[in-house]
């Protein structure tokens, strides 16, 4: 970015670069924010350098002053840009990034470069865009250079203990989790946490301990790692109000996997009276309950609900969260915090499978949680995501409230929604859909036995510039 400049080095007005946002693109923010960032990284704005004020810049670009507001925002709460009081925003001390050999320079190219094109509404991930990349570079960079001689060796295999105690503050205050921290177990993901467990309580060879409850719809990746296990999967019902034990059939269940807090797909959050019926079923058939805590940072109407883990008296809950949601799925974060009499057993199968977090990852995330830069990401997020599933919710009831029916959309990451004709076929429906560069999953997809046809949208990635025209080509696509 090149900003003419007085002689006192202050920005007046911007170059004609800045006139070249990608308006069909859409997020002009984003565009603003990413170019900001990386001439900040690569040199190109130094240390000190005073930026034009919002007001200043947004006339340069012909965009609204809310634009560069919420811009700005972003690169000074990741640390980019730093304002004192009274002052203009100006370019933070941020290492310069290593330029490229010279036979690898890349040709010049006006900017915006464009984005790798992004498949509309999918839902799983989170929007990587706004990765708090230099306090997360910070915390890494630091740790990769001063980790200390202990920390080279193998290690314990539930993780540093550093690690483990930042887990267990974040969760106990934003979830109620009540567990020492020595019950956490350090994984790259919540499928590894899930294979782990299932291959310790499932005995493929004893019909009675093969069973495995899972809700009904529920997750595809979880229902695969438990059959792989050897588990015979038992679908059980799951309403409004989360999953119905006493519609279960057949023999007890030596594992019951669920997502109370936010029920993947679906978005329904467990009543009271359910996870007291479930925590009974398990006390008193044995079973191990696995708490997958899907999606519960991010709640738009209330505070997250506390985890099942936090009311289990009898120690029948294994409680998983990761870091690949608030975060990103690179990260390669996830934990496993057991009950204490499955924590020899799961650590041996931890050791034997040898599914563990470079040291340098876990003691950079572990400074990175007690500085309070994850708590703060989440809160920024939470904002954020609330107006994305806001303005996801209002557009498709305008331009496709003919075909479906939507759910609360109260938190996460997803929205589910059904057909209101119960014959559609929802998996050629997101085939026809997906043709024409969406990404929603059929809600078939997500059941064992007879589905309700419906779509999951993702909407971490939803922007106000492009959200009516995208499903006013959805509500289109869904009429012919």
């Amino acid at each position: 970015m090149d900003f003419h400049q007085t002689t006192l080095g202050v920005a007046t007005t911007a170059a004609p670069v800045w006139s070249q946002l990608n308006r069909t693109a859409g997020d002009l923010e984003g565009q603003v924010y990413r170019a900001v960032r990386n001439r900040i990284l690569q040199g190109q704005l130094l240390a000190g350098q005073r930026l034009p004020s919002t007001r200043v810049l947004a006339n340069a670009l012909g965009v609204a002053r809310s634009t560069i507001v919420l811009a700005y925002d972003r690169l000074k709460a990741e640390g980019y840009l730093e304002t004192v009081p009274g002052s203009a925003s100006r370019v933070a001390p941020v290492a310069k990034l290593p330029s490229p050999g010279p036979d690898r320079t890349a040709p010049t190219t006006p900017w915006p470069i464009p984005e790798p094109t992004q498949k509309l509404f999918e839902p799983g991930i989170p929007d990587l865009a706004d990765f708090p990349h230099a306090t997360w570079a910070r915390c890494l960079g630091a740790r990769s250079r001063a980790l200390r001689i202990h920390d080279l060796g193998y290690g314990d295999a539930g993780g540093i203990r550093e690690l483990q105690e930042a887990i267990i503050a974040h969760v106990a205050d934003r979830r109620g989790v009540v567990a020492r921290p020595e019950q956490v177990l350090v994984v790259p993901s919540t499928r590894a946490a899930i294979g782990l467990l299932a291959s310790i309580r499932i005995q493929p060879d004893a019909r009675d301990a093969s069973i495995a409850w899972m809700e009904e719809p529920g997750y595809p990746a979880a229902r695969a790692l438990l059959q792989a296990a050897g588990a015979r999967i038992v679908p059980v019902p799951c309403d409004s109000a989360g999953i119905d034990v006493s519609k279960a059939s057949g023999p007890p269940a030596r594992l019951i996997y669920v997502t109370p807090s936010h029920q993947y797909p679906t978005g329904v959050t467990m009543s009271l009276q359910r996870r007291l019926a479930l925590l009974e079923v398990a006390q008193t058939s044995g079973a191990l309950i696995i708490e997958d805590d899907y999606d519960s940072e991010f709640q738009y109407a209330s505070r997250p609900i506390a985890a099942l883990q936090g009311i289990d008296r009898n120690n029948v809950v294994a409680y998983l969260g990761t870091f690949s949601k608030v975060l990103a799925p690179g990260v390669r974060v996830a934990y496993a915090i057991v009950p204490p009499w499955l924590l020899e057993d799961a650590t041996a199968g931890l050791q034997l499978r040898g599914a563990v977090v470079p040291i340098h990852i876990q003691a950079a995330l572990a400074d990175f949680i007690r500085e309070g830069r994850l708590r703060a990401h989440i809160r920024r997020m939470n904002t954020a995501y609330a107006a994305r599933m806001a303005m996801s919710m209002a557009a498709l009831s305008r331009h496709c409230g003919h075909a479906l029916r939507l759910s609360s959309g109260a938190g996460g990451l997803q929205l589910a929604t059904w057909f209101k004709d119960q014959r559609v076929d929802d998996r050629a429906t997101a085939h026809h859909l997906n043709a024409h560069g969406f990404a929603m999953q059929p809600m078939s997809r997500f059941h064992l036995g007879p589905p309700r046809p419906g779509l999951v949208f993702g909407i971490s990635r939803v922007t106000s510039d492009t959200v009516e025209e995208v499903v006013a080509k959805l509500g289109r696509l869904l009429r012919e």
